[in-house]
């Protein structure tokens, strides 16, 4: 499974996005935003996932970073 980190703009954005994926019983996590990642709302979402990403992508996320072992690569950022 591939680790991934969704920032929100906003905690009820991520409170939404940690709902909708257990509904489809993908691994997630609610947990604080590393600063070097976003000052914006503090909350994000460690998700596991071998799925095409993209699909779990609404209006409430900011950015999507790969976590590769300890390094985070930003693969989605809302434009």
């Amino acid at each position: 499974m591939t680790a991934y980190m969704a920032i929100f703009f906003t905690h009820s954005g991520a409170i939404k996005f940690d709902r909708n994926a257990k509904r489809k019983n993908i691994s997630c996590e609610l947990m604080p935003v590393p600063r070097k990642l976003s000052s914006n709302c503090g909350i994000g979402a460690k998700f596991f996932y071998d799925g095409n990403f993209e699909d779990l992508i609404d209006e409430e996320i900011e950015k999507i970073f790969k976590i590769n072992e300890q390094e985070h690569i930003l693969v989605y950022e809302e434009d």
